[in-house]
């Protein structure tokens, strides 16, 4: 079986259409993994079948509180506002049995109209995914249950968090990529503004693999005043 995780904070304007599509898919354990939701998030769980996990906030925390509860061989954790492609059951099994394979994602697509900037941020981290073998969250990151806790779960971060999963695996086996598509929100791009957030997500990408600490990338990626952007741009330049 597989146990599909979806970690939840007030998610109720667009969780719902991920829920009943998980949620009619045979041999599928659907788990609300919930940091203390206080709209109609977990009404809405609870209506498409899904059993609800609570924990303290946190996507890694969310995320391996519902691990440590879900009753499948296989994990998939899935964001609330990203949809699964027909028949993900299979095409994850298979993916699975191959020989040398620790764990897998799929490609990224945005369900809003997109512009040229959307469609260059599609193809970054399709391009990422698949030659650098480092998918991120927004891409249903699925292993079996064993491999996940052998490596340790997810790592206990604010932020990145998928990234490190994803690091730890790859010592593990091969990640591989699957040529259909999620299809997920670009709420955040448009909240913010698509160029505005690109650039900040690059900042803190890179911010990661200078040593930025996970806390400092968290007020970055949120947007918040912060006085590590400095420090960032030392790193940079005591590598150069």
């Amino acid at each position: 079986m597989i146990s599909v995780i979806v970690p939840s904070l007030n998610e109720g304007e667009s969780i719902l259409e991920t829920l009943e599509a998980v949620g009619r898919a045979p041999g599928v354990e659907l788990i609300l993994a919930d940091g203390g939701s206080t709209d109609n998030t977990l009404e809405l769980a609870s209506s498409s079948g899904a059993r609800i996990v609570s924990s303290s906030p946190g996507r890694a925390l969310q995320m391996n509180a519902g691990s440590a509860e879900a009753r499948g061989d296989i994990l998939l954790f899935l964001h609330a506002d990203t949809l699964l492609p027909k028949g993900f059951q299979d095409q994850v099994r298979r993916a699975l049995s191959q020989p040398g394979v620790a764990a897998g994602a799929f490609r990224l697509r945005f369900r809003e109209t997109r512009g040229f900037l959307l469609r260059l941020v599609e193809c970054t981290a399709n391009w990422r995914a698949g030659w650098l073998q480092m998918p991120f969250g927004d891409q249903a990151i699925f292993l079996r249950r064993e491999v996940f806790w052998k490596a340790g779960g997810y790592p206990e971060i604010p932020l990145m968090e998928d990234l490190e999963l994803i690091r730890r695996l790859k010592r593990k086996g091969r990640i591989l990529i699957l040529p259909s598509y999620v299809k997920s929100s670009a709420r955040r791009y448009q909240k913010d503004g698509t160029l505005k957030r690109i650039i900040v997500n690059k900042l803190v990408f890179f911010g990661y693999f200078f040593g930025v600490s996970p806390e400092k990338l968290s007020r970055w990626y949120r947007g918040l005043p912060s006085s590590s952007i400095p420090h960032f741009s030392q790193k940079m330049d005591e590598l150069g």
